[in-house]
């Protein structure tokens, strides 16, 4: 039977985890990931204050610091209408395009971000399963967004460094993420 053990619980408050009491922030990360698990799990409900009705999230992991540099690559499948699309993106700077809710989406909704980091202390390169949603209560196309990515860490490294960043925008208050390390599974 798999045990989920919290690594880290963060709620993006007016006075926690924010700059200045202001809050939002522009990213989150966990550092020093204790090597005791056999697989990572990310759960998180995020908003961003882009003015739309969805906007994206970056996933970087790393060993020691997170790594910034062209070493992940990722192959998706996306949809925000009755036609889904697919993508293969490669020498980026993070696993990219995880959508979430934005400011012009329905009030108080949150998108929903699950990143399964299986085996993240082998000596294989890091792969991420991601799922995002960005809701929207409403039907009409390109105001609600779904997508699944499978990324890679081209890095043989444990990951000990995992983060997600808002890219241009902040992430809103009440966004919540919670790292699990999961044994036995």
């Amino acid at each position: 039977m798999a045990a989920f053990t919290v690594i880290d619980h963060q709620e993006l408050g007016a006075s926690t985890w924010a700059p200045s009491g202001t809050g939002t922030a522009a990213s989150w990360s966990k550092t020093s990931i204790p090597s005791s698990y056999d697989h990572l799990l990310i759960v998180a409900s995020i908003r961003s204050s882009k003015s739309a009705d969805y906007d994206k999230v970056d996933l970087q992991m790393g060993n020691g610091s997170l790594d910034t540099g062209t070493n992940y690559s990722q192959t998706v499948l996306h949809t925000n209408s009755a036609t889904p699309t697919s993508a293969r993106l490669t020498s980026q700077d993070s696993i990219d395009y995880i959508y979430v809710s934005a400011d012009s989406a329905t009030a108080n909704t949150f998108g929903t971000v699950k990143i399964w980091i299986p085996h993240y202390t082998s000596s294989n390169y890091k792969q991420a399963i991601c799922t995002s949603t960005a809701e929207n209560a409403s039907a009409v196309d390109g105001e609600w967004f779904l997508r699944v990515a499978a990324g890679l860490w081209q890095s043989t490294s444990a990951v000990d460094a995992v983060g997600i960043k808002e890219t241009g925008d902040d992430l809103m208050q009440y966004s919540t993420v919670t790292l699990y390390g999961i044994t036995g599974a």
